[in-house]
C-alpha cells in the first residue's frame, strides 16, 4: 500500500500526509512539480520530527510516476463512482490525491483502475487532502489487515 500526491500545493498538508505515511508505515510519493519549494529542509519543516522517518518517493512528473507504478491506481476524488464503504482495496494499491486547488486532470482519472468518493454531508464540496487520505488509508489498511 502506498499513498500518493499529485502535484501538491501546500506544504502543509504534506506534512501531515508524510506523518500519517510515516506513523503507518505506508511510503508516500510525491509527483512534481510542487507548489511550493519541495526541498530538503521544507519536507523537514512540513513533516516535522517525522520526516525522517518516512518513506519518500519524489517523481519529477507524473510519467516518471506511472513507470514506477507497481500496484492498482486508485483515485481519491469527489466525483468518483465508487463510494468508500463500498470498495474492494488490495495490498499493493496506490491511493492516489490530486492537488488541493485543482484535484486530478482528466488523464489521471482515465488511468485510475478505480475512482473512490469518500461519502459526506449534502451541501458540502470536499475535504482537506490529508483528512481524505488518513480516512481512506485507515479503510484500505484495516480491509488488507495492514495496520503496523
Amino acid at each position: 500500500m502506498r499513498l500518493a500526491l499529485f502535484q501538491p500545493d501546500q506544504a502543509g498538508n504534506v506534512g501531515t500526509i508524510l506523518r500519517l505515511g510515516a506513523c503507518l508505515a505506508v511510503p508516500v510519493d510525491i509527483i512534481e512539480p510542487c507548489g511550493f519549494p519541495l526541498g530538503d529542509r521544507a519536507l523537514k519543516r512540513a513533516g516535522m520530527d517525522y520526516a525522517h522517518r518516512a518513506q519518500i518517493a519524489r517523481h519529477a512528473d507524473w510519467e516518471a510516476f506511472e513507470r514506477s507504478l507497481g500496484g492498482r491506481l486508485v483515485l481519491l476524488t469527489t466525483s468518483g463512482g465508487q463510494r468508500l464503504p463500498d470498495a474492494r482495496f488490495a495490498p499493493d494499491d496506490v491511493l492516489l490525491l490530486g492537488s488541493e486547488s485543482a484535484g486530478a486532470p482528466s488523464f489521471v482519472h482515465e488511468r485510475a483502475e478505480l475512482r473512490v468518493r469518500i461519502p459526506q454531508a449534502a451541501g458540502t464540496r470536499s475535504l482537506n487532502i490529508a483528512v481524505a487520505a488518513g480516512i481512506a488509508l485507515a479503510e484500505a489498511l484495516r480491509q488488507t489487515e495492514a495496520w503496523p
